[in-house]
């Protein structure tokens, strides 16, 4: 029944006082009894609006409450919450909607205009964060509603990137989100006294379900970030007290070179971390230097997102690794062809465990390929050192084969990111006669300074093998970023390709 899956009842019930959740901006706070009635009132009037088991809300709206409450509301009647991504275009948008045919979508007013464009006859709609909205979360609570609910049904569909094609809705049920959160819980040793600050998107699993989750589902505390500046963040981890954060590479690339960061001592904070995209050594050492807990993770919305873990002590020792597996969940590398890697040979990573995800909504052959035996092949590469220790090497389909040799972007955009001129670095493999694949180095560079390809391929010469040095170095303002902040390597190819 819904009452046995719905931990945020309980919760409220242990620590009904306990502060939940905090907006950066306007500084409202909400206790685990507010954020549970905020949630039974939304489900109470969905039902009065007819929405039934198994229909999907969606969601267009940058960070903001209302992500909590309808998930929340969605756990307790047996709907599908569909966070959208709001920085897609509005063509890519409704092409979302005619996949997941929701039945209801909520906008913040920032979207009204584009709410009016995607007006139909298929879904009504409804504005977050207005005096309206306020009413919909003070709705009388409908004591009678208890939904038949089993833990393999359906609770959230998040849409993938779709940097490699159209988008995918992946189906989470309340067993993955739940088991993702125990694990976490128990792996990191999250407790009600932890508190985080979260700027990644919350329509993305990195800010939905990475880390705010577990730190509710444990008690503690979730301030809602809204946009991300370097000085600001800084800010509002002592402001809050945040002992733990969940950053991508980007945004600590930024923080770092703030005088704010240089100047604070973080004296609440446990750990930091990163996610989304492996991370440069260079940020790694500008913790070391604030002696800064640092460490990575790893993950995708199909597979938690949290996969390891690794000690702050360990991550020192061992920079890049994002650790072991997790207590709940199994890793395995297999090679092309399909045996099991021995210690530092590169494999694809599978991941088994309860919070994986159900399925590819619409996309039956998608989930067979992608869901083989309950292991689900993620397409990412790594390898597993003597002890252990996995260290991500990089996604299969970025994997350059030039003159018949395997190169991996992600060595070669560490060495390049150690150049005290360089800003950013990435590597692709364009399309080569020759070569195959001509390894194709993509770097932005710090004022005032500047670089020739001589002078970056005499330096990739002290470190990398001649095969693996850049054919070609591209030099541009800024390197495009995706949504959830990860360099897009599509974007560079097409912009290789046109040079």
């Amino acid at each position: 029944m819904w009452w046995e899956l719905d931990w945020l009842e309980h919760r409220a019930r242990l620590t009904p006082r306990k502060t939940a959740v905090i907006e950066e901006d306007s500084g409202k706070v909400w206790t685990y009894t507010e954020l549970n009635n905020r949630a039974l009132s939304i489900a109470s009037w969905l039902h009065h609006k007819g929405v039934k088991k198994g229909d999907r809300i969606a969601l267009l709206s940058p960070n903001h409450i209302s992500y909590f409450d309808l998930l929340f509301a969605c756990g307790k009647m047996g709907a599908i919450f569909v966070p959208l991504n709001w920085r897609l275009t509005d063509s890519e948008i409704k092409e979302i909607l005619a996949d997941c045919t929701p039945i209801l979508i909520g906008f913040h007013p920032k979207f009204e205009v584009l709410r009016s464009q995607l007006a139909n006859n298929t879904f009504s709609s409804f504005l977050i964060g207005d005096t309206s909205y306020e009413e919909i979360v003070s709705y009388p609570i409908d004591t009678a509603l208890k939904e038949e609910i089993i833990e393999t049904d359906p609770l959230a569909m998040i849409y993938t990137g779709g940097t490699t094609g159209k988008p995918k809705g992946v189906v989470l049920c309340h067993r993955s989100i739940v088991w993702n959160g125990i694990n976490t819980i128990i792996s990191w040793g999250l407790s009600m006294e932890d508190t985080t600050i979260n700027y990644l998107p919350m329509f993305h699993t990195g800010g939905l379900n990475a880390l705010s989750i577990p730190i509710l589902m444990s008690g503690g505390t979730v301030v809602i970030g809204s946009d991300f500046q370097g000085p600001k963040a800084v800010e509002s981890l002592r402001q809050y007290r945040c002992t733990i954060v969940l950053l991508v590479p980007t945004m600590y690339h930024t923080m770092i070179q703030t005088e704010e960061f240089q100047r604070s001592s973080f004296p609440f904070m446990k750990i930091f971390l990163s996610g989304a995209a492996p991370c440069p050594l260079q940020i790694y050492e500008a913790f070391y230097k604030k002696r800064l807990a640092f460490k990575e993770g790893y993950g995708l919305t199909e597979a938690g997102p949290n996969n390891f873990y690794i000690s702050p002590e360990d991550a020192q020792v061992k920079r890049g690794s994002v650790g072991k597996p997790m207590l709940f969940n199994s890793i395995k590398l297999l090679k092309s062809d399909g045996a099991e890697t021995k210690a530092d040979e590169v494999g694809e990573i599978l991941i088994k465990g309860k919070h994986s995800f159900s399925f590819y909504w619409n996309q039956k052959e998608a989930t067979k390929e992608t869901i083989q035996e309950g292991w689900i092949h993620t397409g990412d590469l790594a390898k597993r050192d003597e002890d252990g220790y996995f260290y991500i090497v990089g996604r299969k389909k970025d994997m350059i084969i030039t003159g018949g040799e395997n190169v991996y972007p992600l060595e070669i955009e560490h060495w390049l990111a150690t150049h005290p001129s360089i800003n950013e670095a990435a590597v692709i493999g364009l399309p080569d006669q020759k070569w195959g694949e001509a390894v194709t180095a993509f770097i932005s560079i710090k004022e005032p300074f500047t670089l020739d390809e001589v002078e970056l391929k005499r330096y990739c010469e002290t470190k990398l093998g001649r095969y693996k040095i850049p054919k070609q170095f591209i030099c541009l303002e800024e390197l495009p970023k995706t949504h959830v902040g990860k360099i897009d390597k599509k974007k560079l190819k097409e912009i290789g390709i046109l040079l």
